[in-house]
């Protein structure tokens, strides 16, 4: 007879975990216990040599769809006097924590249940110990019913019994309810009040039907729902929410109806079913309402995650839904109940929501799938707050992130814990949602900030925070940042290839950075080579007209006779304008100087007519990418000087182009294999120069579907070991963990 003390981390409360040891160790005559502590799940496990093994092999092969199990250790112990095996309460041991469990989408057995369980009867929030709410309705560590906003709500005695019933699959599932003791929906509209569940269902079916905006409370926050084909319902939430030109994010019924209308691959369906549920962006194939895109090809797309979402669908004919976030533009989704109704009271024909508190908020996670790999590009429900493992100990870390897109970081030990979502930080609601979060985190997680890692811009939001704080502090250059983030993804400490590439960043010389080819490491960086500087006519104006950086390249390229082009791009500006713009280029007024590479793609864009002014953040980028074709390999020239890149030949030749009425689709085609091209050449020249193979690639171009399917299987073919963003965003999604292994090293 052996016992052993089995100490399990990783993500290991919230999804069923020591209901499964339970079994596992029932199964295999096995006695002790299992319990939560603060940061992990503790078992005592006695039984003869074999049993034991057998019970260790399995629990790690066996292990629930959600868990992710980073470290077991074991130690031998004396045997104590068990003769049965339990479940004993959790315990708050440390300031040491364990992960806290992402939302789950509702699983296959509970949508059974609803159908068969007589107290759970079309109950719209039902779950179990495999799936439901987790991180959105956790208030504190460990994860038990007491610390959640579950715990207002009495079980009643049948869910009573199941929670206690190690046969159940409810068996301690801490959100556990039904239609008698569980939250419950409410629905407003018109002055009216609808507490019955089975009116809300059909009033809601009937107002979908008629074309009607409904605000709904979602797993994360409130979402604003239509008919995805309805183009007077998507254009009239479309100016409602104030959102021009952002494509909509839309809820199919299932994945037949997604096939119908989108391109869909086996590992693009596999990540659509998948329990954690993220929008998907996909190539589409059926047009939906036009103002669902756009003009764009891709749609994201993704299916019902929530119970509700599957009654709803059974109700009405229509079989994709658009779901967006409930907010006003550039604002934090809304999660309270009275904020949306003083929001939405003008906005949504009716209002739904249950009585359960969102304590943390939530987006939808975005994904995208190529070369060979799902991408995630907005980190939030199913992933948040699932960490990282890092090389270095970050304990006692904060990252504060950069300014748009943002996440911030804390470090706990070896692992690196990114926050959801939280946005563009310049609006103040999303700042007050980040200070509330930071503060949320310390909580939860027990942490105490004792280094802060911030941004080298000195007037972004999160680098005022990070100064705010009084203690030592380490500013980060941006696209070391990103370089850092993306070896810490890879678990990489060595000095690697950095190709960092953005549309801003800010630079050590005071320019503007943002197409940086980097010798880097995680102590420092040194810039090899980069895009020429052009002037920004207008500064910041530039990102929302991309027109005015048109007009810089055609200055360095032409100098004052780009006003005698005989191209349509120039004959669309007004004369006015254009001289202003000029006499500002001639005068250094008002012009900083950027290489960003966003910036670029903005200038094509403009050039060929595309996209004049952008009404979303990297429109212009995204419309040119959605006009190449996967059938030319033909590319512009670009000069490379030792330190930097001009593209002056390749605006000489667009225009030449252009002349020729050579389709827009095929200069965008060129220009993207001119790009490629020349991230491929330079990475060629630093390798022969410094013996370095290892290429890093990280920044929101590299979101670029069309580069990364092709730079890759490139730079590969040449024998170069290639490391892209998979896990972490690339955009400055992902900043923060760069920030933090970069402090962690110096640290060091």
């Amino acid at each position: 007879m052996i016992a052993l003390k089995i100490k399990i981390e990783g993500l290991v409360q919230g999804i069923g975990f020591r209901p499964f040891v339970y079994r596992l160790a029932k199964k295999h005559q096995i006695n002790g216990y299992v319990h939560n502590l603060s940061d992990g799940v503790e078992i005592i496990a006695q039984a003869e040599k074999k049993s034991l093994n057998r019970f260790l092999d399995e629990m790690v092969k066996d292990a629930p769809a959600a868990s992710e199990i980073q470290e077991i250790n074991t130690e031998v112990i004396s045997p104590g006097l068990f003769n049965d095996f339990t479940i004993s309460g959790s315990t708050d041991i440390s300031d040491a924590i364990t992960e806290i469990s992402p939302d789950i989408s509702v699983c296959d057995d509970c949508l059974k249940d609803m159908r068969t369980q007589s107290h759970r009867i079309n109950y719209p929030l039902i779950n179990c110990t495999n799936c439901g709410p987790r991180f959105t309705i956790t208030r504190d560590l460990p994860y038990d019913r007491v610390n959640t906003t579950m715990q207002p709500f009495e079980m009643c005695d049948q869910c009573r019994a199941e929670y206690e019933d190690i046969s159940d699959r409810r068996f301690h599932a801490q959100p556990v309810a039904c239609n008698k003791c569980g939250p419950k929906y409410e629905m407003f509209s018109g002055g009216r009040k609808i507490m019955d569940f089975d009116r809300i269902l059909n009033t809601l079916s009937d107002y979908i039907r008629k074309g009607k905006i409904i605000a709904f409370k979602g797993t994360g926050g409130y979402h604003l729902m239509c008919d995805a084909l309805d183009e007077h319902a998507v254009s009239r939430l479309r100016k409602l929410k104030k959102r021009e030109g952002k494509p909509f994010a839309v809820m199919f019924r299932n994945l037949d109806a997604v096939r119908e209308f989108a391109e869909v691959n086996s590992s693009e369906a596999e990540i659509l079913t998948s329990w954690r549920k993220p929008i998907v962006l996909l190539e589409m194939k059926k047009q939906l309402a036009p103002s669902v895109a756009l003009g764009l090809k891709t749609i994201g797309a993704f299916l019902p995650y929530m119970p509700i979402h599957y009654l709803l669908f059974e109700k009405i004919t229509a079989s994709v839904l658009v779901l967006t976030s409930g907010n006003l533009s550039d604002e934090p989704i809304i999660t309270g109940d009275e904020d949306a109704r003083e929001v939405f009271g003008t906005i949504a024909d009716a209002i739904i929501s249950y009585n359960r508190e969102i304590y943390n908020r939530t987006d939808d996670s975005v994904v995208t799938f190529f070369s060979g790999k799902e991408r995630i590009l907005r980190r939030s429900r199913g992933y948040a707050p699932a960490p990282v493992m890092t090389l270095h100990n970050v304990e006692g870390i904060l990252a504060t992130g950069a300014e748009l897109v943002n996440c911030f970081c804390i470090g706990k030990g070896y692992q690196s814990i990114l926050s959801q979502h939280i946005g563009d930080l310049k609006n103040i609601e999303t700042y007050r949602f980040y200070t509330e979060t930071v503060e949320k985190y310390k909580r939860l997680f027990r942490f105490n900030p004792l280094l802060v890692a911030h941004d080298m811009h000195p007037d972004y939001f999160s680098t005022r925070y990070a100064l705010e704080l009084n203690i030592e502090s380490i500013p980060v250059q941006h696209h070391h940042a990103h370089i850092a983030s993306c070896m810490a993804e890879h678990g990489i400490d060595e000095k690697v290839i950095g190709v960092s590439f953005d549309g801003t960043g800010y630079g050590p010389d005071g320019n503007i950075w943002g197409s940086e080819f980097l010798l880097a490491d995680l102590d420092s960086f040194e810039r090899y080579s980069h895009f020429e500087y052009i002037a920004l006519p207008g500064g910041d104006k530039v990102t929302e007209e991309p027109w005015r950086t048109a007009i810089s390249y055609l200055y360095n390229s032409f100098g004052r006779e780009l006003k005698h082009l005989d191209i349509p791009f120039i004959s669309l500006m007004e004369g006015k304008k254009l001289d202003l713009i000029l006499e500002a280029l001639d005068k250094k007024i008002n012009c900083p100087l950027s290489s960003g590479a966003g910036r670029l793609f903005d200038a094509i864009a403009a050039l060929t007519n595309i996209c004049h002014f952008t009404k979303f953040h990297a429109e212009a980028p995204m419309r040119l990418e959605s006009l190449t074709t996967g059938s030319l390999n033909q590319r512009y020239e670009v000069s490379h000087q030792k330190e930097t890149i001009s593209f002056k030949e390749m605006f000489q030749q667009i225009i030449e182009d252009i002349h020729q009425e050579t389709p827009v689709e095929i200069i965008a085609t060129k220009f993207h294999n001119t790009f490629i091209y020349t991230i491929f050449r330079v990475s060629l020249r630093i390798r022969s120069e410094t013996g370095l193979n290892k290429v890093v690639l990280s920044g929101g171009t590299f979101q670029n579907k069309y580069i990364m399917e092709r730079l890759e299987p490139l730079l590969i073919k040449n024998k170069f070991e290639v490391f892209s963003q998979n896990r972490i965003p690339c955009n400055d999604g992902g900043i923060a963990l760069g920030q933090q292994v970069i402090a962690a090293k110096m640290r060091k």
